[in-house]
């Protein structure tokens, strides 16, 4: 059974540590306190839980989730093989496609803010699955722009800063930001989001969904 998390509005400061802990961004304040917003996002890790200074969360099994899930509840955590039609299309030779990558480091956390490369480009801000999920990937999402990924859950950091720096030092044509559709993917959809606030700049913005069965979710 899937654990989200429960906030005691009695016991709720409203002092915003857990909207910062939580990565998948199913925490908001809303009138002065902390409030689950979206109980997909909430991937039950808990988080949140030693950031409340207030000890106004607690987990709390949510009813009517399938009984094979995993205990931490995270969609991006489960298991599943896919099945791919046609894999066998030609030699090898004949499928190679030539990588998009125009850049090199990739790691949000390694590129400097200030390399060349930056300006004049439509920036991709994209999560490290996404190309590993969606097979044209470099094709169609890559090509011509200088690419940065990512992994908000593993790096356990917040990117907005980083990118926000980029975003202000140089003339960014574009973003787009690729996530794939699990909770805690949303932390690279927020991040580039708090970027672009921070930035003071209007700069055009587009989401990309990856599924984790390797399709563009276009709702």
């Amino acid at each position: 059974m899937k654990k989200i998390i429960n906030i005691d509005g009695e016991k709720c400061d409203g002092c915003g540590l857990c909207v910062e802990a939580c990565h998948e961004g199913a925490i908001q304040l809303i009138e002065g306190k902390a409030a689950l917003v979206n109980e997909e996002y909430c991937d039950g890790l808990g988080d949140c839980l030693p950031a409340c200074p207030a000890g106004a969360i607690t987990l709390t099994d949510k009813i009517g989730e399938k009984s094979n899930e995993l205990p931490c509840g995270c969609p991006s955590s489960h298991a599943k093989e896919l099945t791919r039609e046609n894999e066998t299309a030609g030699p090898r030779e004949a499928v190679r496609e030539q990588t998009q990558l125009r850049q090199w480091p990739v790691q949000i956390k390694l590129v400097s803010s200030g390399a060349k490369f930056f300006n004049g480009a439509d920036l991709l801000v994209a999560a490290d699955c996404a190309a590993y999920a969606y097979g044209n990937f470099h094709s169609e999402y890559m090509r011509g722009k200088i690419t940065l990924i990512g992994c908000p859950k593993l790096d356990g950091e917040d990117y907005s800063e980083k990118l926000a720096e980029i975003l202000i030092k140089n003339e960014i044509k574009s973003v787009t930001a690729a996530r794939m559709d699990v909770p805690c993917c949303a932390g690279i959809v927020n991040a580039v989001r708090a970027a672009l606030q921070k930035s003071g700049k209007i700069i055009p913005c587009s989401i990309v969904t990856v599924t984790t069965d390797g399709k563009i979710n276009k709702n």
